[in-house]
C-alpha cells in the first residue's frame, strides 16, 4: 500500500531510505490521478519490501512540490540513495513503474 509523504517525513521516508522510492505527486481533483492509484497500489503489492512507493498530495505539500519542480499531475518521481532520478509525467502501466525500481 503506497504510503503517504510529508514534508515532515520526507528525509525519514525518501532520503534516508535503503531501497528505491517512487514518489507518485498527484491531487483529489485530478481525474488521471483517481485512475493511477489502482496501479500504484499493484505495484507497491508486487514489489513488496523492495521498494518504496509514497504519495504526496500537491494541495497539502505545495513545498515538496515546488521543491522537485512539479507542474502537472501525476507526476512520478524516482529517488535512489535519498537522489531524484527518473520523471515521468501522466498515467503510467506499472510494467514501466517497476522498470525504473528495479536495478
Amino acid at each position: 500500500m503506497p504510503i503517504t509523504v510529508t514534508k515532515e517525513n520526507f528525509t525519514q521516508t525518501v532520503e534516508q531510505s535503503a531501497v528505491p522510492v517512487l514518489l507518485d505527486f498527484w491531487a483529489a481533483w485530478c481525474g488521471p490521478c483517481r485512475m493511477f492509484a489502482p496501479v500504484l497500489e499493484e505495484t507497491a503489492r508486487e514489489l513488496g519490501d523492495s521498494a518504496v512507493i509514497g504519495k504526496v498530495n500537491i494541495d497539502e505539500q505545495p513545498e515538496l512540490a515546488s521543491r522537485f519542480g512539479v507542474l502537472s499531475v501525476p507526476t512520478v518521481l524516482v529517488f535512489r540513495e535519498g537522489r531524484p532520478g527518473g520523471r515521468l509525467v501522466g498515467v503510467q502501466d506499472k510494467a514501466t513503474l517497476v522498470r525504473l525500481l528495479r536495478p
